[in-house]
């Protein structure tokens, strides 16, 4: 039931900054207002936040709300699938948000030398996934995930404060995922367009 509840939230949200932007009446913006923070309370509820956190998430967003990307890098290496280490020990795809200066390959290229110190080149498109059809984790955000295979070209891992080291893995002996982030289904299905070239993008 929470998730529900979750969605609808998120959709009220959405509706009501929608609102605050398009309406030129005042007393309109008042009742958009009124319901932006109603779903605010919701949220903070719903996710055990503090509301001045919330708003804090929301306070940069205006206009027509629109989903957030991350890309998730694909890296192989003698069939062995390159991770990295997070601070909280588990292990994810390299990968983040979308900057706004970036496009998606480049995005990708980024986040993947950024956590993993690793130079590649992105390929091609495996996969777009919306973030709560298919991983684990509740998200105040609608996030579209875009997972972008890259071939490696060189690499050594450099201290951040993302992550804290990489590897690569033998598909048959995966370390504990951030399913939040990335899931073994995510990287089954990494492994088949690795085996075939002709692999259609799967997308939603």
């Amino acid at each position: 039931m929470s998730k529900q509840w979750l969605e609808w939230a998120k959709e009220l949200q959405a509706l009501a900054q929608t609102g605050l932007h398009y309406t030129k009446d005042v007393y309109d913006k008042e009742r958009f207002q009124r319901i932006r923070e109603m779903s605010w309370q919701m949220l903070a509820t719903l996710n055990d936040s503090d509301l001045e956190g919330i708003k804090a998430l929301f306070h940069t967003e205006d206009g027509y709300q629109t989903p957030k990307v991350d890309t998730r890098a694909i890296v192989w290496k003698e069939d062995r699938i390159l991770l990295v280490q997070e601070n909280d020990g588990r292990w994810a795809l390299p990968g983040g948000w979308m900057d706004i200066t970036e496009t998606v390959s480049s995005n990708a290229e980024k986040e993947l030398f950024e956590e993993a110190g690793v130079v590649g080149k992105a390929d091609r498109i495996i996969a777009i996934h919306d973030h709560h059809r298919h991983n684990a984790v509740n998200q105040i955000f609608t996030i579209i995930k875009i997972f972008v295979e890259c071939h490696y070209i060189n690499g050594e891992f450099k201290t951040n404060s993302e992550t804290i080291g990489m590897d690569f893995f033998d598909m048959d002996y995966l370390p504990t995922l951030n399913d939040g982030k990335t899931t073994y289904e995510q990287l089954e299905l990494c492994w088949r367009a690795h085996k075939d070239a002709s692999f259609k993008i799967e997308f939603d």
